[in-house]
């Protein structure tokens, strides 16, 4: 499960591995409106998480590092709907990963300079979508979790279960 964290506009994105080959689940926003108290804006994300955990049942959550620029009360609210998501999984045994805004792009474009259009457009070609995926933030989302499915994601992931099962480094575990 990948996850764009915002306040206003959650992004999120459910692939599954078949072998080397990710296929998209689900993906979309969680909403909330400016005019909601953030404790309310908070608690509606969280439930909206719950239940799609619950619902897709992941193995993972990897969400998209909180980039700090100029705007400090947005990166806050960002840090906050990411820790509210980061809750949302802690409840259901899901381990959490983070990757930087360029760590993702680089997993998905094979550049971490990658533009916001040429995002959308690899993630609806890596995951064989008939379009690039809409709006935005569910795009990121799935890219996120592309990059956390790929490679060193998967491998870390891996790693966590087979420590969490008491089972020696190298042990096979179902990916």
């Amino acid at each position: 499960m990948g996850i764009d964290p915002g306040a206003a506009n959650l992004g999120f994105g459910i692939v599954r591995l078949e072998g080397n080959h990710m296929v998209a689940l689900d993906g979309g926003v969680v909403e909330t409106t400016p005019d909601l108290p953030m404790e309310r804006r908070l608690a509606r994300i969280h439930s909206a998480l719950r239940e799609l955990i619950a619902w897709h049942e992941p193995k993972a959550m990897a969400l998209e590092e909180v980039y700090f620029g100029k705007n400090v009360r947005s990166a806050m609210a960002v840090g906050q709907a990411s820790g509210v998501a980061m809750l949302a999984a802690a409840e259901h045994g899901i381990g959490c990963f983070s990757y930087t805004p360029q760590a993702i792009k680089m997993a998905v474009c094979g550049s971490g300079a990658a533009g916001k259009r040429q995002v959308q457009r690899m993630v609806g070609t890596l995951l064989g979508l008939p379009e690039p995926p809409a709006p935005d933030h569910a795009a990121d989302a799935l890219a996120v979790a592309i990059c956390h499915g790929g490679g060193n994601g998967r491998r870390e992931a891996i790693a966590v279960a087979q420590e969490a099962a008491g089972r020696q480094p190298g042990a096979q575990v179902a990916g």
